[in-house]
């Protein structure tokens, strides 16, 4: 080996030390750290593990959020005393904003309850003729689609639902789903509303012979909450979900991230002061960022056109949240930051069937909405909806209802007051007082209070999936801010 080539061979082995190195003071977004070649030094031990007990935090919050927001959900609905399979809450006439949910609309009749297949076994769910009802796992995995865009068509059927290892029998005559989890959620949506929602029947499938009558609980009008924490007690609540499911309800992945923070199945989480203390940040700067996510999202496949403030919730069109392969986890938190229901009918709607979503949080000059603003919103002529459109606006601190002078803070096709401009196009207004003349396009905002709208296409036809029909921007009026 020549002199030349040992001095290269020098200089490479030079390089590629300073690139392993770690120098003796680091600056981070977690502060400062010393060490001595190499080997962390003095309270810099310390402050690393808090720092990556805070990142470790901040991942649990942004991944494992899907978990908590149906434990949430489960919490709201026991404490107005749903807690059977036989007892299935709804909305009659419909959704209000007297209590949390996140994103509910106004238009249709809910209804909604819990599975718990390790207190009743298998359970046996009869969903009423044309109706859009899910089943979704307690991580909020899809389980299973019921009625139009199941497999019974909107026909009417008989939907089998077995818990985690299940080994007996499955009788004929049933449409079956095997879900990870003992606990579920299920949704349902009867198109003939409050009469069709109360065919349903659900019953354990030991009961079958001799099934207990339903009991139907109107929840409109109550206050309660069913969205989860953004501070510490985030982290209770999955502790209360992963110390009922099985481990292997979950991925390795999440589950190591859970463990990192002392939630570990079988065992107590009981996190120290100092534990509990970053834990709180953690929530905190995890709530912050999936704010941003959700109001201010940095994939440009997240819009919905180009220039636009208009935004799509399931970025990337997948209810897994998939995209060439890779899980979308920036796409999964901002969804399930602010809406609920997984189902491909969702993510994937058809012309002339299911709905369509699109949102917005900024006006057209890329300003954050304020309640004490005025805007105007503008749908071009013919919105294409084969049933109906709506808008409903929704608080963006609790991502519910926002809570108005009207309970249904919305303005919809279906009331038929809503007036058409000259040229067909249709034209709402926002703001603290209604404008005069235009009472039925408005829709109240509260001064001080942030807000954001939610257009829904009931039946989307061609222009909407050809981009041929777009909704206009948020314009704000001249007035006082």
């Amino acid at each position: 080996m020549t002199d030349e080539v040992r001095s290269s061979h020098a200089a490479d082995l030079a390089r590629a030390l300073d690139a392993v190195s770690t120098p003796p003071t680091i600056t981070t977004p977690l502060g400062e750290f010393t060490l001595f070649d190499g080997v962390p030094v003095g309270d810099s031990v310390g402050r690393l593990y808090d720092g990556l007990d805070f990142m470790r935090g901040v991942e649990v919050f942004l991944n494992a959020m899907p978990g908590a927001s149906l434990v949430a959900m489960r919490s709201g609905l026991r404490s107005v005393g749903i807690t059977a399979p036989h007892q299935l809450a709804y909305t009659d006439p419909r959704a209000s904003s007297s209590s949390y949910f996140l994103t509910p609309n106004t238009a249709t009749t809910y209804g909604t309850m819990f599975l718990d297949l390790r207190a009743s076994g298998p359970i046996v769910i009869e969903p009423p003729k044309q109706s859009l009802c899910v089943v979704d796992d307690f991580w909020f995995r899809y389980v299973a689609d019921m009625g139009i865009a199941g497999p019974d068509r909107g026909e009417g059927g008989r939907y089998l639902f077995l818990p985690p290892g299940y080994d007996g029998d499955v009788p004929e005559g049933y449409f079956v789903s095997r879900t990870p989890t003992y606990t579920n959620w299920v949704v349902f949506r009867a198109l003939g509303g409050v009469p069709a929602l109360k065919e349903t029947k659900v019953y354990a499938l030991s009961d079958a012979a001799d099934p207990p009558e339903m009991e139907y609980v109107n929840i409109a009008g109550l206050a309660f909450n069913t969205v989860h924490a953004n501070d510490v007690t985030f982290y209770e609540e999955i502790d209360e979900l992963v110390q009922e499911e099985p481990v292997a309800a979950l991925d390795a992945e999440r589950a190591g991230q859970l463990a990192a923070v002392g939630i570990v199945h079988g065992k107590p989480f009981a996190p120290d002061d100092r534990l509990r203390s970053i834990l709180d940040d953690a929530a905190k700067t995890g709530a912050a960022i999936s704010r941003a996510l959700v109001y201010a999202p940095r994939d440009p496949d997240a819009y919905l056109y180009e220039g636009s403030s208009w935004l799509s919730a399931f970025t990337g069109g997948s209810y897994e949240f998939l995209r060439d392969g890779a899980r979308l986890l920036d796409s999964r938190t901002q969804f399930h930051y602010f809406a609920t229901v997984i189902t491909p009918a969702m993510a994937h709607a058809q012309v002339g069937a299911g709905s369509a979503y699109a949102y917005v949080a900024r006006d057209a000059e890329g300003e954050v909405l304020d309640g004490g603003s005025t805007y105007t919103l503008t749908l071009p002529a013919d919105p294409p909806a084969k049933n109906f459109w709506s808008i409903d606006v929704y608080d963006t601190q609790t991502r519910s209802l926002l809570q108005t002078d009207d309970p249904y803070p919305s303005v919809m096709s279906l009331t038929g007051d809503v007036a058409a401009n000259t040229d067909g196009s249709i034209t709402v207004w926002f703001g603290p007082t209604a404008p005069e003349g235009r009472e039925a396009n408005w829709i109240q905002t509260v001064p001080g209070k942030s807000w954001f709208p939610i257009l829904r296409l009931y039946g989307p036809l061609e222009p909407w999936f050809e981009k041929t029909w777009r909704p206009g921007e948020l314009e704000r009026q001249p007035g006082p801010r």
